[in-house]
């Protein structure tokens, strides 16, 4: 409880209006992440970009989200099934980024993750 008011009150105290705001999450984080994003857009005061790792679809209500939203989830992940994340994304028409063979932590992987992050981070 309070996760999702506390990356609120980190946006509050350090958010700069001048400056675009992208929130992250992976697992449990990308839920917080997701239900903080739909809070800050009904505020009208929404994140430009948004980038969700492994979420938690299988054990939380994640959030819907824009449809720039980057999402990456292991093949093998064994802690939140692809195919759960497959279901929360298709409604949203929402592309989902599958690393074959990669599990829910992305041991050894991060590398990997980060190329893909920066290659689908718009320009």
């Amino acid at each position: 409880r309070g996760e999702i008011d506390d990356a609120l009150a980190v946006v509050a105290a350090y958010r700069d209006p001048a400056l675009p705001l992208a929130l992250g999450g992976f697992s449990f984080g990308a839920y917080v992440t997701s239900q903080a994003a739909k809070r800050l857009a009904d505020a009208g005061a929404p994140a430009e970009r948004l980038v969700l790792v492994g979420p938690a679809t299988q054990n939380f209500e994640v959030a819907p989200v824009p449809a720039d939203t980057i999402v990456v989830h292991g093949e093998v992940d064994d802690v939140v099934p692809l195919t759960a994340t497959l279901d929360w994304a298709r409604p949203q028409h929402l592309p989902v980024i599958v690393m074959p063979g990669v599990g829910h932590f992305f041991h050894g992987q991060l590398t990997l993750l980060k190329s893909i992050v920066v290659r689908n981070w718009p320009r």
